[in-house]
């Protein structure tokens, strides 16, 4: 009986990028940004995806959660919950239980 309770999750995929330096495409997107400024490039077109995540890239504990990889509790489950806990103080009070 224990054995079909305990079915173990999979090992979730988390691909790391080798060849990939953050540093060195920081550095190549300032130096853009500063041609940008000194009109040595056109400007850049408005894109939906420059302003993309920088919401969760400001706050301290959105970030931490989507590294993390935690979900935040469904609504639905929270309900259900707080119908149980409202069910069982009915039944306690008037001595169903």
């Amino acid at each position: 009986m224990g054995m079909f309770t305990s079915v173990r999750k999979p090992r979730r995929f988390n691909h790391q990028y080798i060849y990939v330096d953050e540093r060195k495409e920081k550095l190549a997107k300032m130096e853009e940004q500063a041609k940008r400024d000194l009109g040595l490039i056109p400007p850049k077109e408005f894109s939906p995806e420059d302003i993309r995540g920088k919401f969760v890239e400001g706050t301290t504990h959105l970030r931490r959660r989507k590294e993390s990889g935690k979900k935040p509790m469904h609504v639905g489950a929270l309900l259900a919950i707080i119908a149980i806990l409202f069910y069982l103080w009915y039944a306690i009070t008037n001595g169903i239980i």
